[in-house]
């Protein structure tokens, strides 16, 4: 074979290694792309959760506030009703 030959073959060869790398890193730096688009919106999402679950803490803590405030004033009245019933012996 005629050295030329060789000598395109081995630019060949060089060129389509070449293109694998770059291939090979586009698909790598494509891949990280998506998974930093996915953690960012997955920490989106963790706020959002964050954010309804605080909410419903502070619902919660107030209804049972709410709850305790009312269960004095029934023990109130129940002890009212307890001193004015005639029946109480």
């Amino acid at each position: 074979m005629a050295t030329w030959i060789w000598v395109l073959i081995a630019v060949a060869a060089v060129v389509v290694l070449a293109a694998m790398v770059l291939g090979g890193r586009r698909a790598r730096q494509k891949r990280v792309g998506q998974q930093r688009e996915e953690a960012q919106e997955l920490r989106q999402e963790a706020q959002q959760r964050h954010r309804r679950a605080k909410e419903r803490e502070d619902l919660s803590q107030e209804l049972a506030e709410r709850a305790k405030s009312e269960r004095k004033e029934a023990d109130k009245v129940a002890a009212r009703a307890a001193r004015v019933d005639p029946d109480r012996n």
